[in-house]
């Protein structure tokens, strides 16, 4: 009995012993919730490298991200690689903590944009991206179009769903797809120069990006957006002035881009905690009642309220001085 007691003893401590030098070895072993240090990556400032567009950020104030389409030889038309660069372009900027405005503009070109590639996204009229062709049954066709309508929905939505402001300096021809686009930003300024066309019922579709959801909250005038969506005609920027499409008509396309940009720094050197609630009950009033956006503002504000911004803001008014709030 003692023999048996004492083998079973020993052989007790050497399989202790034996695992808790394993449990020592792998401290990892067991499987974890969080990722570890060894797998999460560092964090760094965010870059923006694009195909269609060039991106910078304003020498004067590089809290305001300027974006421009980038694409002169072909006057801006969108392809398909554009709707995936502006998604992901406003995506990063979103969550960019040195990122508090964006502003974009149509660059080099002689047009902000002349609208959708008919050559790469429908073929000239016989395929393309949006539009495959060949011996295929019509609902697997329909199957594969919905993924180019949705990335084009999703690049023209980035933008609206950017926590930070957008502005648009807008210049000569906003042709189809421009129109969607100027229609997800938060302020829209114009050179004296433009002209707008909702063009798609020209080519033989429905605008499908924006412009018919956008456009009419945007404007006090529904009969003129049917009229303007219906016919295609071209229309002028003191049309898009007098129904409210617009914010500003400036001389030309510098007057228009240093207005923009003026207003971008002066927006990018506010709280951005007080900005972003801002866009976001605009956004949220926008789609809901009066009552449910007081709602929504009301629980925003017992949290946000609470931010150190308010406190530095407050004390940079009295004092009549610049206010300096931390990045987000």
């Amino acid at each position: 009995v003692l023999f048996f007691l004492f083998f079973f003893f020993f052989f007790f401590f050497v399989a202790f012993s034996f695992c808790a030098v394993q449990h020592k070895a792998k401290p990892n072993s067991r499987p974890s919730l969080l990722p570890s240090s060894k797998t999460m990556a560092p964090q760094t400032t965010s870059t923006y490298s694009f195909e269609t567009l060039a991106v910078e950020r304003n020498s004067e104030e590089p809290k305001l991200l300027e974006v421009s389409l980038n694409r002169p030889d072909k006057l801006n038309a969108m392809n398909h690689q554009f709707w995936l660069d502006m998604r992901a372009c406003m995506e990063t900027a979103s969550h960019d903590p040195d990122v508090h405005c964006v502003l974009i503009h149509g660059g080099k070109s002689r047009l902000f944009t002349a609208g959708l590639d008919l050559a790469s996204e429908l073929g000239g009229g016989d395929g393309g991206n949006l539009r495959p062709e060949g011996k295929m049954d019509v609902s697997r066709k329909a199957f594969r179009m919905e993924k180019g309508i949705s990335e084009a929905q999703a690049g023209i939505s980035a933008i609206e769903l950017c926590s930070k402001p957008v502005i648009c300096a807008l210049h000569n021809g906003v042709i189809g797809g421009g129109i969607d686009l100027a229609s997800a930003c938060d302020i829209r300024y114009c050179a004296a120069d433009c002209f707008f066309c909702i063009a798609e019922v020209n080519v033989g579709l429905a605008a499908d990006v924006g412009t018919l959801q956008r456009l009419p909250k945007i404007v006090g005038n529904i009969s003129m957006v049917r009229e303007l969506a219906l016919t295609g005609r071209r229309f002028t920027v003191q049309e898009a002035d007098k129904f409210g499409m617009i914010g500003k008509i400036f001389p030309d396309k510098e007057a228009c881009l240093a207005g923009a940009r003026k207003t971008g720094i002066e927006i990018a050197r506010k709280s951005p905690v007080a900005v972003i609630g801002t866009k976001a009950s605009l956004n949220y009033s926008r789609d809901h009642t009066v009552q449910e956006g007081l709602d929504h503002i009301k629980l925003w504000n017992t949290l946000h309220l609470q931010s150190e911004d308010l406190p530095v803001a407050v004390k940079a008014t009295l004092a009549k001085k610049p206010a300096q709030f931390s990045k987000l």
